[in-house]
């Protein structure tokens, strides 16, 4: 995915979610959308602006304010000037189902 070059054009809420692969848990080394931790994306153009909902693999997730501060520091390099919102959600509760084939993959390997 290259830069939006502030171009609120360019953006989509498919092409968010394939930038937030680049942010990994830095437990199970897995990006979080293979991990199924995303729940959802809203993208608005006026003002340039996405909120991530988000859930982590428990409430005490240990490594939460790191992969919330991942998920903005990514979202901000690729889109320069967007607003980023993220909003933990605990249901439904994050289970292995929730991860995909690919995550499953990843999991496997480790």
């Amino acid at each position: 995915m290259t830069a939006a070059n502030n171009n609120s054009a360019e953006v989509s809420e498919m092409g968010i979610y394939e930038s937030l692969k680049a942010v990994i848990d830095p437990e199970l080394y897995v990006n979080i959308i293979d991990l199924g931790l995303v729940y959802g994306i809203s993208f608005k153009q006026e003002p340039f602006s996405v909120k991530v909902d988000l859930t982590l693999t428990s409430k005490g997730c240990p490594m939460g304010g790191a992969i919330i501060q991942d998920i903005e520091e990514t979202l901000k390099r690729i889109y320069p000037g967007i607003d980023v919102l993220v909003q933990l959600v605990w249901e439904p509760s994050w289970s292995m189902e929730m991860v995909t084939e690919e995550g499953h993959a990843q999991l496997s390997g480790f």
